[in-house]
């Protein structure tokens, strides 16, 4: 049997958080169990008391069910320096594919996620054409778009 696996993510907020990753990634807020109309009426039956971080949106899944789900776990400790990984969010073919085609297709999705909350620290180009875009979310953490 494969491993299955979570992406737990910390910060400071996990709504801002959430609500930023659920746009770029296009996820959706984790459904309820099936046969439950919410989360609290299934966490009232099953009888758990601490379910407040189940309320605020942290949870996050693939609508379609391929990619892993993710959850925002807020933590007291202040980020420091730079991630020591991060996303790339694939959004234009990849380098075998001409730069004007890429283009476009990284701008867009720039200016999509500049809309939700993220900002642009740096660009970077290869062979004198745009090859990526090195973004910030909400809590300052960097990803690419390419």
């Amino acid at each position: 049997m494969p491993t299955t696996w979570n992406l737990t993510i910390d910060c400071r907020d996990a709504v801002p958080m959430s609500t930023f990753w659920e746009v770029a990634l296009r996820y959706v807020k984790q459904p309820p169990p099936e046969g439950w109309d919410s989360w609290q009426a299934f966490f009232d039956h099953k009888g758990y008391d601490d379910t407040d971080d189940w309320f605020d949106g942290t949870y996050l899944c693939d609508p379609e069910g391929h990619r892993p789900n993710i959850f925002f776990q807020e933590v007291p400790e202040e980020h420091v320096g730079k991630n020591w990984f991060h996303l790339d969010l694939k959004v234009s073919g990849g380098r075998t594919r001409p730069a004007a085609e890429r283009t476009p297709l990284i701008e867009a999705e720039v200016a999509r996620l500049e809309a939700a909350g993220g900002r642009v620290l740096r660009r970077m180009e290869w062979d004198g054409e745009l090859d990526g875009v090195v973004m910030l979310d909400p809590e300052d953490n960097q990803f690419c778009v390419a």
